[in-house]
């Protein structure tokens, strides 16, 4: 008996040392004996983005903006913004939402990460839209010069402002499509107005010629005199709406062709004119302080 049990105590111990030398090996294979190491899954994948003009297939290289939404329970959550023409976003295992903006102009796809990497080419279709101004035959600066483009909405013409104060020298990116475009030469009343139509691969650029001059206003003591400092001068229509107020010596103002009413007020005393403005004759106009 006292044999058996000697026996049985040695297999005991012979088991539990062979038990620790194997646990090592396994905790390094991740696996069971005779069976090779389970591979580890990534956390997470890489999702490479793209845009192509529609109509020519070519990349689109600047200007765009990148935003991917998770769609939880149906509802987008931004979960990356990005710029540039290839960016790269490691996301896990969801589905999203990409957006796309290329100006005003957009394109959206849903796609689903696993754990692997993805890429995705979304085509957008879109114009571009350049408003320039002259007076006659003689361009109007950049500085002076700004315009507005709206998407007409029924008989409304602006009906919707796609955006404001835009100049010459932008570069408007729109969806194909009509649109009202109101361009402003100087800060008072000189504005032109034309319906036009943008391609999709084309850039539309308009010349839009307004019928207005700069005019230097001045209170003056005698014709060619020296102008009066200080001198606060309203422009009215003949019917007397107030076009432009302005104060000093000899303010510019840039007005529509067209009969106007100058009233100067300097030092308690109120002096008018009326004057016109011819389209491209820039001058000075001259209040007499009479009296």
């Amino acid at each position: 008996m006292t044999s058996s049990r000697v026996l049985l105590a040695w297999l005991l111990a012979a088991f539990v040392a062979a038990a620790l030398t194997i646990a090592p090996a396994r905790a390094q294979t991740g696996a069971p004996d005779g069976i090779g190491a389970l591979p580890v899954l990534p956390q997470a994948g890489e999702l490479t983005l793209a845009a192509y003009h529609a109509e020519t297939g070519q990349p689109i290289l600047e200007g765009l903006i990148w935003r991917v939404f998770e769609l939880r329970e149906g509802e987008p959550v931004l979960v990356a913004r990005e710029e540039g023409a290839t960016p790269r976003v490691s996301l896990p295992p969801a589905n999203y939402m990409v957006h796309v903006s290329w100006g005003f102009a957009s394109a959206m796809r849903q796609v689903t990460m696993l754990w692997g990497d993805v890429v995705e080419r979304l085509v957008i279709s879109a114009g571009g839209l350049q408003v320039r101004g002259v007076v006659g035959d003689r361009a109007i600066p950049t500085n002076d010069l700004t315009y507005a483009v709206y998407v007409p909405m029924g008989d409304d013409a602006e009906g919707r402002l796609v955006v404001a104060e835009a100049r010459p020298s932008d570069l408007i990116r729109l969806p194909e499509g009509d649109y009202h475009v109101v361009s402003t030469y100087g800060d008072a009343n000189a504005s032109m107005r034309a319906d036009l139509s943008v391609s999709a691969g084309q850039v539309t650029i308009a010349t839009l010629n307004h019928r207005a001059a700069r005019v230097t206003l001045k209170l003056v003591a005698d014709e060619g005199g020296e102008a009066f400092a200080g001198t606060a001068f309203t422009v009215l229509t003949p019917g007397g709406d107030v076009v432009r107020e302005a104060i000093g010596a000899f303010p510019s103002v840039v007005l529509a062709e067209g009969d106007y009413v100058l009233i100067a007020r300097h030092e308690g005393r109120v002096f008018t004119r009326e004057f016109r403005v011819e389209s491209g004759l820039d001058r000075d106009i001259e209040v007499l302080a009479e009296g």
